[in-house]
């Protein structure tokens, strides 16, 4: 059974809040980073992960990212300064 991430990458003005998921983050992470410009990620340049959490199941990654995604943005920055006040990228912990 694999670990699945939920997680929320920004920009660095911090003015972009992305959420998403998968089993495999570190090649999720390079893969917005490689994106091209036409892609949400690669047009705003948000890269910088600044939130993520684990889960065992699929179902469960895809229900907390869908929940995420509805939040309005204050709450999910409530999430990010909870764990991670001085929003640094978390990238190098995966």
């Amino acid at each position: 059974m694999d670990i699945q991430y939920v997680y929320i990458l920004t920009n660095k003005n911090h003015t972009v809040l992305y959420v998403g998921w998968s089993k495999q983050l570190k090649k999720r992470l390079i893969q917005h980073k490689n994106n091209e410009k036409d892609t949400f990620t690669g047009k705003y340049n948000v890269h910088k992960l600044v939130y993520f959490e684990t889960t065992k199941y699929v179902n469960n990654a895809i229900k907390r990212e869908r929940q995420l995604k509805k939040w309005n943005r204050q709450w999910k920055i409530n999430l990010i300064n909870g764990l991670n006040p001085d929003w640094k990228d978390l990238s190098e912990y995966i």
